[in-house]
């Protein structure tokens, strides 16, 4: 069996040697399958509504008005751990998938409150907004492909220490501060000037100043009352909160297949409970998303009844899913060429360049 030691490790840095060979081999900005859906029902599916997400953040805001208040009201007893559990489930993970959909531009009709939701998602995130934007758009059009997404969560071979430490995000932060850091001084790493166009860098420069500067402000209301309750509000929710967004986020592509031109062998969709679903918008639909990133959260079931003829079977749940995660990421651990590799039902069209020309022209 092959070792970590003798695997010949791949760089997943976006200026590296398999950066080249992405963009020597097609697998850079190329074209990727997608399931034929006519071009009518296409158009119905990617219609977006104010009053839908408008209904939905309403509700997710006042569930966090509701659990913040009885936190304060419970501070010093323990009856105000589950209402801190609560919000910093809203705070540190379900804004995840607002930060998403916000960032897509897909979740509101109308552009000013998705950019407003999105920048106030982004700092719950330990996320900057300009950066994250431009990164997702990569992900999006380079999904899996080493050397060329920056969202590639569990490179091989995983390290499972750190994907522990995430559900608390540990590593998150690390990455987050550090690159704050570095903006807010009026820098951008390398990687980061291949994908973020030169007229963002000011943005990127003065968002975190910001972001430092509401840090800088809570920690001092902190240190003037001599109490941690400001940091239980902004700052502690995005580590103590963080655990449901992981528990969401690694059913998306961990121990997938690399550098494959098919959402269908990247991706997962995974059939999730109502409430999980609320909080996280329709994510788990997630080979449709990808496939279709500007149909809307709200439209992504209605799509996969579109697709699933087309595409592998979904998980029945948490459960089934991550008992095919957890074994894979062991087993990458050994064995970093291993993945899963996903079946295609026998109504599934076979992927080709030409084929998927066909497709998107139906």
């Amino acid at each position: 069996m092959t070792t970590v030691a003798e695997f010949t490790k791949r760089d997943y840095s976006l200026v590296g040697l398999d950066t080249k060979w992405a963009e020597e081999h097609g697998l850079a900005t190329a074209e990727w399958y997608h399931t034929p859906i006519p071009r009518k029902r296409m158009k119905e599916l990617m219609q977006r509504s104010d009053e839908r997400a408008i209904r939905d953040i309403v509700i997710h805001a006042a569930a966090m008005i509701v659990a913040g208040v009885g936190g304060y009201l419970t501070w010093g007893m323990w009856w105000s751990v589950p209402f801190f559990i609560v919000y910093g489930v809203l705070y540190g993970s379900a804004m995840d998938s607002r930060w998403h959909e916000c960032g897509h531009r897909t979740a509101f009709r109308t552009k000013w409150i998705n950019d407003v939701v999105y920048q106030i998602a982004s700092f719950m995130m330990l996320r900057e907004p300009e950066v994250w934007r431009w990164s997702h758009t990569r992900h999006h059009t380079d999904t899996i492909i080493v050397g060329r997404d920056p969202e590639i969560g569990v490179p091989r071979p995983p390290k499972l220490w750190e994907i522990a430490l995430s559900f608390i995000a540990i590593p998150q932060a690390k990455v987050y501060f550090k690159k704050v850091f570095l903006h807010a001084s009026g820098q951008l790493s390398a990687e980061e000037k291949t994908f973020i166009p030169e007229s963002e860098w000011s943005s990127v420069y003065a968002t975190a100043r910001i972001h430092l500067a509401i840090y800088v402000a809570t920690i001092a209301v902190a240190l003037a009352t001599w109490s941690i309750m400001p940091l239980m509000y902004i700052g502690l929710p995005s580590f103590y909160g963080a655990w449901l967004y992981l528990t969401t986020g690694l059913t998306q592509h961990a121990g997938l297949a690399e550098d494959v031109l098919d959402h269908r062998l990247n991706c997962r969709t995974v059939y999730m409970n109502p409430i999980a679903r609320f909080l996280y918008w329709e994510m788990n639909y997630h080979v449709e998303h990808h496939m279709f990133p500007m149909v809307p959260y709200y439209n992504l079931k209605d799509l996969h009844e579109e697709m699933k003829t087309d595409t592998p079977k979904p998980y029945s749940g948490f459960w089934e899913a991550y008992q095919e995660i957890i074994p894979a990421l062991i087993e990458q651990w050994k064995n970093p060429y291993y993945y899963v590799k996903r079946q295609l039902p026998p109504t599934a069209k076979p992927f080709t360049r030409g084929a998927a020309s066909a497709a998107a022209a139906e």
